[in-house]
């Protein structure tokens, strides 16, 4: 009976013991690198219960004693662990190197990180969420070798050029984006929405055919999670704009100063007689450059998945003013997103990502000829922004002023527009798995937009300028955008004994479609933005006052790839495609493309496989044709749209004539890229290097515009030349990327990242009568000064060749004659090279003066823990690259920088820079006197952040709450005088000359990340 008690009193108690509610805490690791994992998921085995970890941490509450929980994550075996009390457990997890491996999106399916065969870059989140892009182009800025982003202006709503290995056409060399499968404008994505970017620099991008020469850029947006409970997350900051550098203009004293020496040179009476009382006078970037202009951001998200739904939902709103103007120069982003996948049956898939953004913007004259920044650095500083009635001062219409320069604060109060655009975009997929090793996939990828967009001109007088206006007018514009992509293709994937085969073959069928409407009207009502609208403004047009067009682009392509792996030892792919397009003429629509790539696993043969230092060593080349389509819709026909007016019974009457020729014979830019490549890692995968050697030949460049006879109408009004298949370019370059990362205890670790890329790019052909195309203007009325010719680089400068400063009139004596340049040269002025050697200085002896590409590019990251605080920061260089200073209104009333100050004012007083006065000279011809280098570094962001320990906020339930500061922008180390070295308007001919460039703002922000 008293054995029975006791059986009894066991049970009874192992019973409650295993009924006993418990809280477990933890932390997870990798077990190599004993480093947190942070968004591991512990979930409670056959309940469907789960949390994720932050920074490695977890705790789960009231869970019964015998639970089993599951910890796993992605790229590691996971690990069940039963709850026998209340505790704090350590967990680490071991990598399963199949899994982390097979992470790379090659286009139409995936490969193992060991087993690619081309060139690829990669950004992840944690990048982007450091980075606070405003624009993801920007998280590629110094983080991928071989990748430059470059921007025209700091503007808010500005777009970005992003370049992979350089120039290689005089047309468009912007890359192709593929957002979760779907061909799509990579800009109006929420930063926060991406998951990662993989960039295809090498013949790898062939499988995307004619649209695939420029690299492509694959973005795959951030999805839910098996089996994890619902989270969210909140991401926000507020920032402070200012601009980083304002330029050394001359204040009042010093430039009547300086005026009355011009004046006096020129044998003119002086303009400032007295100039005791001038003192500084009006700083007029000051005036139009706002140090307050506010940037704002929030998004929230949240995600979660079951056994057979992952899903993801997020929101963002954004709002930036621009340092000059503020909000009549502002930019607002507001977008929505939704990622669903379901398992329908065990074998049929279903995956949908749709993305809708509105976007809004209003802009201010920017980058030239008259722009506000023009304005602001030209205008004399002893002018005051305001006259004594309150009005906006006038600047004089003298010759020396010229009719160009305005007051800017007039000209930012007299700009009114808008800009809108309502885009949606997205993909709808089924995955079908006919056999374990076969599977269908089909895929909807669609885009369509519509924009409109408004401007007004009211009547102004800015003193006889010709921006001027006498009669009121708005413009109005709606636009529409349309594309669809359809997918259907196989994969097939084998393996038997240490052989693997994959296989797929495909088709894909493209079409964008589209229209635009533009109209003026004139006479608004009450000269007021209020009522800028064309359904108001009824005055009779003096001229054609609408405009039009309408696109219809169609692709039909074919493609198969077939890859081999051996053992894991040697790798080999090949692939081919076929693409027909409308772009190009009948006999010449059909193009095909080929390529092949081969990779050596080194560290796994024999003799390497016992080094442990040694992680990964291979070695891998690739070759291959792909092609370049960018040029407008059918390029090959002919149209009626030249000017044909006519008089018949003394009446004007319209018509239509020829407009650009045609040309039947039209066809594709052709890429042959050859890229050889070594991938390492060594003590414990801690070392990453990875070193490419690469060529690219472009062949068939499509260039509009080339001069041909005036019999066939092409310089008839609204006439033009064909656009031809007329030149070549060849592309040579070095990447070299190394990465270090190291945890040095459980509470610091570090990793370190740089790469370095160089490219030599050289012009092999340009089947013209000149064999020159040119572009890029300089001051007014002077000839074009970039240039693309047989042996030199894109774009290069061409002029006048300066060598220093005439100091007395004996070295202008023993000097050839400059005076067929267009005026007799004197002391003071520049002396220029006779480069030809005709004993002659004329136009004859301009020659390369500059380069606007640079010699090397490079990028330099680092990243510090400690404890719960983190530090990360960002920075990129270009070196060797020069840029043309046309920012300066070459008139002698107008201001000046201080660079002036070091002029000529007598013999051995300057050797560089030349006299001042109102006459006739040679100094303002376009000369390598306003070349300069514009090599830079640049501090791009740094970041600090502190992350509430896992005690504070746990009570709340919270995973997840850390604060930072950052500051964007923080400083670029530079010799070049103007605003910014690394803009440029991204022209392959022209784009490296400085008109006023918007800076790009330095951003102070202070923001927070929230999960729960």
């Amino acid at each position: 009976m008293k054995s029975k008690l006791w059986q009894l009193a066991f049970l009874l108690f192992t019973a409650i013991g295993f009924s006993q509610s418990v809280t477990v805490s933890g932390k997870v690791f990798d077990s190599s690198t004993n480093s947190p994992l942070n968004g591991a998921t512990v979930s409670v085995k056959n309940a469907g219960l789960a949390t994720t970890t932050s920074d490695g941490s977890f705790t789960v509450s009231n869970i019964k004693v015998g639970t089993t929980l599951t910890i796993s994550f992605y790229g590691y075996f996971s690990k069940d662990f039963e709850v026998t009390k209340e505790e704090t457990v350590s967990i680490s997890l071991t990598q399963d190197n199949k899994a982390i491996e097979e992470v790379v999106v090659i286009g139409y399916g995936t490969q193992k990180k060991k087993d690619v065969t081309g060139a690829v870059g990669y950004v992840g989140s944690k990048t982007i969420e450091q980075l606070k892009p405003i624009k993801i182009e920007q998280a590629l800025q110094g983080t991928v070798a071989g990748v430059t982003v470059t921007s025209g202006s700091g503007a808010p709503g500005s777009g970005f050029s992003v370049l992979i290995r350089g120039i290689q056409s005089n047309g468009d060399n912007a890359p192709l984006y593929i957002v979760d499968g779907n061909i799509s404008d990579p800009s109006i994505l929420n930063p926060s929405d991406i998951e990662s970017f993989t960039v295809l620099k090498d013949a790898q991008a062939a499988i995307y055919g004619v649209r695939g020469a420029n690299g492509v850029v694959i973005i795959k947006t951030k999805t839910g999670k098996k089996n994890t409970k619902t989270t969210f997350s909140y991401n926000s900051y507020l920032g402070q704009q200012e601009t980083t550098k304002k330029l050394n203009l001359l204040n009042a004293t010093e430039y009547a100063l300086l005026l009355n020496e011009s004046y006096a040179n020129g044998g003119q009476a002086l303009p400032y007689p007295n100039v005791s009382n001038l003192g500084r006078g009006t700083d007029w970037q000051n005036e139009v450059f706002s140090d307050n202009a506010s940037i704002i951001s929030h998004d929230i998200n949240v995600s979660g998945g079951s056994d057979k739904i992952t899903y993801a939902v997020s929101g963002s709103h954004l709002e930036q003013e621009g340092i000059v103007g503020l909000g009549k120069s502002d930019f607002r982003r507001n977008t929505a997103a939704i990622s669903l996948g379901v398992d329908l049956t065990k074998k049929l898939k279903f995956q949908t990502n749709l993305n809708y953004t509105f976007l809004t913007r209003r802009s201010l004259s920017e980058n030239g000829l008259g722009s506000v920044l023009f304005n602001a650095i030209n205008t004399p500083s002893t002018i005051s922004p305001f006259a004594s009635n309150g009005d906006y001062s006038l600047i004089p219409s003298t010759p020396g002023f010229g009719i160009e320069v305005i007051n800017p604060l007039a000209q930012i109060n007299n700009t009114y527009n808008d800009y809108n655009i309502k885009r949606l975009s997205g993909a709808f997929g089924l995955d079908y798995s006919i056999l374990p090793d076969l599977v269908l996939s089909s895929k909807v990828g669609f885009n369509t937009a519509n924009s409109e967009g408004k401007s007004f001109s009211k009547i102004v007088n800015y003193g006889g300028k010709v921006f001027d206006v006498q009669r009121s007018s708005v413009s109005q514009d709606g636009q529409n955008f349309n594309n669809y992509v359809f997918d259907l293709y196989l994969n097939y994937k084998k393996a038997f004994n240490n052989h693997t085969f994959t296989g797929t073959i495909g088709t894909s069928n493209t079409k964008d479609w589209g229209n635009g409407l533009f109209a003026t009207g004139f006479d608004v009502p009450n000269n007021s933005w209020d009522f800028a609208d064309i359904s108001l403004a009824n005055g009779l047009p003096t001229s054609k006052n609408v405009g039009s067009y309408v696109y219809d682009d169609r692709l039909n392509s074919y493609f198969a790839r077939l890859q081999y792996d051996y053992d894991g030892k040697y790798l080999l792919s090949g692939l081919a495609r076929r693409d027909s397009s409308t772009r190009f003429g009948p006999d010449n629509s059909v193009a095909y493309f080929y390529s092949a790539t081969a990779g050596w696993v080194v560290s796994k043969e024999s003799f390497l496989s016992n080094v442990e230092s040694i992680n990964l060593m291979k070695f891998r080349a690739s070759y291959g044709t792909l092609g370049n389509d960018k040029i407008p819709s059918n390029g090959y026909v002919g149209f009626l749209n030249g000017e044909a007016t006519y008089v018949f019974d003394n009446a004007l009457v319209n018509g239509v004539t020829i407009g650009q020729l045609a040309n039947p014979g039209l066809q594709w830019e052709t890429a042959r890229k050859f890229d050889v490549g070594l991938d390492l890692k060594l003590f414990k995968n801690q070392l990453d290097i990875t070193t490419d050697y690469f060529i690219e030949t472009r062949s068939n460049l499509l260039i509009p515009g080339l001069p041909v006879t005036g019999i066939v109408g092409a310089a008839a009004p609204g006439g033009g030349a064909p656009t031809v298949n007329a030149g070549s370019t060849e592309n040579k370059g070095f990447e070299f990327s190394i990465g270090y990362n190291k945890k040095i205890n459980d509470n610091l670790s570090f990793s370190v990242n740089s790469n370095l890329t160089t490219i030599d790019n050289v012009v092999t052909e340009v089947s013209d009568s000149r064999g020159i195309i040119e572009g890029g203007n300089f001051g007014v009325g002077q000839p074009l000064i970039a240039r693309m010719e047989r042996g030199q680089s894109i774009g290069y400068f061409y002029g006048l060749q300066a060598d220093g400063i005439f100091q007395n009139q004996a070295e202008v004596d023993a000097h050839p004659s400059q005076a067929a340049l267009g005026a007799a040269s004197a002391p003071g002025d520049i002396r220029f090279k006779d480069v030809n050697g005709d004993g002659i200085i004329n136009l004859n002896d301009r020659t390369k003066i500059g380069s606007p590409l640079p010699e090397f590019t490079l990028g330099f990251n680092t990243n510090i823990k400690y404890k719960n605080v983190d530090f990360a920061a960002y920075s990129y260089a270009s070196i060797g690259n020069d840029m043309v200073r046309n920012y300066e209104r070459t008139l002698s009333d107008l201001n000046k920088l201080d660079y002036v100050l070091d002029r000529w004012t007598g013999e051995g007083t300057s050797n560089t820079v030349p006299r001042v006065t109102t006459g006739a000279t040679n100094n303002n011809l376009f000369s390598s006197y306003f070349v300069e280098d514009a090599s830079f570094f640049r501090i791009q962001n740094i970041q600090l952040g502190y992350s509430l320990g896992e005690k504070v906020i746990k009570n709340f339930g919270i995973t997840r709450l850390r604060f930072y500061a950052a500051v964007n922008n923080v400083y670029t180390f530079t010799k070049y005088r103007g605003f910014d070295p690394a803009a440029t308007n991204g022209a392959p001919i022209g784009g490296g000359i400085d008109y006023g460039f918007y800076p790009t703002p330095r951003i102070y922000m202070f923001g927070l990340n929230l999960n729960f």
